[in-house]
């Protein structure tokens, strides 16, 4: 089978999972650590939902916890993207069922004024780039049956990703301690998960300058308006229907959610 259509079918068997049984781990097929292959797969996918009419509004980066990353036993970030429907405000109700084997986890969000096509780009070009600072929760999904998954795994299978709830209030970047902001997160009024900005490769604008470079070196930079889930900063928690998640972010707000039966 030749690269190109060995990607369109690892593709396909993802899509389908969204809706049909779980996969087995997909890393076999793939050559060891052929990341760039993996993102062909992604990439495939993310053709096929914005031909089918669906907009990309963002990125998500993955695994820049290392609790997280200690859960999943991988060694390095990985990013998927974000489409418009994927993304939910303050305490609204999330639809339960479209999700496979879901998790929630707390992040900081950004959201961008400009372009960053640089592929060496530093934290100090994400000064300039950021126009919005916002608290959020990502919930993320496997289609990879018990979460079996290596980096191959999940890069293929859009960085895990399921919705988005963000919070608030929006804030500049300016005066926010994004390296010292204590996380807590609780499912139905207890405890699940805490950290600190430092939790996320040492700070959120670390690791936002990891996707900008990534993106850039893939050939996809990140573009003005486009929104960032910079990776959790704290362990992920299990979640069911009818569950109540809430997460404050100290210093910068936040964010709430329900969801469906």
């Amino acid at each position: 089978m030749s690269p190109a259509s060995q990607t369109e079918q690892l593709a396909r068997q993802l899509l389908d999972a969204y809706e049909g049984p779980r996969l087995p781990p997909i890393r076999e097929a793939f050559a060891p650590g052929d990341v760039a292959a993996a993102y062909e797969v992604q990439l495939a996918q993310v053709r096929h939902w914005t031909g089918q009419g669906r907009r990309v509004v963002g990125r998500k980066i993955g695994l820049t916890s290392k609790a997280v990353q200690a859960q999943l036993g991988v060694s390095e970030p990985d990013f998927g993207h974000l489409f418009a429907d994927m993304v939910f405000g303050d305490n609204e109700e999330l639809p339960f069922a479209r999700l496979q084997q879901p998790k929630v986890e707390a992040e900081v969000a950004l959201i961008l004024s400009r372009d960053l096509d640089l592929p060496d780009c530093t934290v100090a070009d994400l000064y300039e780039a950021v126009a919005w600072v916002v608290p959020a929760v990502e919930i993320v999904s496997s289609r990879i049956a018990d979460w079996k998954i290596n980096i191959l795994d999940t890069v293929a299978d859009n960085a895990s990703s399921g919705l988005v709830a963000l919070g608030g209030p929006v804030r500049r970047l300016d005066g926010l301690d994004l390296i010292g902001c204590a996380m807590t997160m609780s499912v139905n009024g207890v405890q699940a998960s805490q950290g600190t900005g430092a939790d996320c490769l040492g700070s959120p604008l670390n690791a936002a300058a990891w996707l900008a470079r990534r993106s850039a070196a893939l050939g996809h930079p990140l573009r003005k308006g486009e929104l960032l889930l910079t990776g959790a900063l704290g362990p992920m928690a299990n979640v069911s229907p009818g569950d109540k998640v809430v997460a404050e972010i100290g210093g910068l707000g936040a964010v709430s959610l329900n969801f469906s039966l």
